[in-house]
């Protein structure tokens, strides 16, 4: 699958209680198929574990750079049309009629 990397956000930059509402929302933003590249001064094992209960099956996360002073993610958006995303969507199990 090819991506388009969509947007970039460095962390750093960003007061620390808006931070994940700010990735959410640039997430949320993106078009099956593209990816935001996350910045940050630390591994983000707690954004891992939000985008795990939120939108399991929905997304990549791709380690580019792992430390130690700086961590580059790529987070893209699943094609919706994969396997993968079909089984984690709720239509997999018939809740939306799909």
């Amino acid at each position: 699958m090819t991506t388009e990397l969509a947007s970039a956000i460095d962390v750093r930059t960003i007061a620390p209680r808006d931070r994940h509402p700010v990735i959410f929302g640039r997430f949320d933003a993106l078009q099956p198929g593209e990816t935001l590249l996350l910045v940050n001064d630390h591994d983000p094992r707690p954004l891992h574990q939000q985008f795990e209960q939120r939108c399991a099956g929905q997304f990549d996360w791709t380690y580019l750079r792992n430390g130690p002073a700086l961590w580059h993610v790529q987070i893209g958006k699943k094609r919706l049309d994969t396997p993968e995303a079909l089984a984690a969507s709720c239509c997999s199990g018939g809740a939306c009629g799909g």
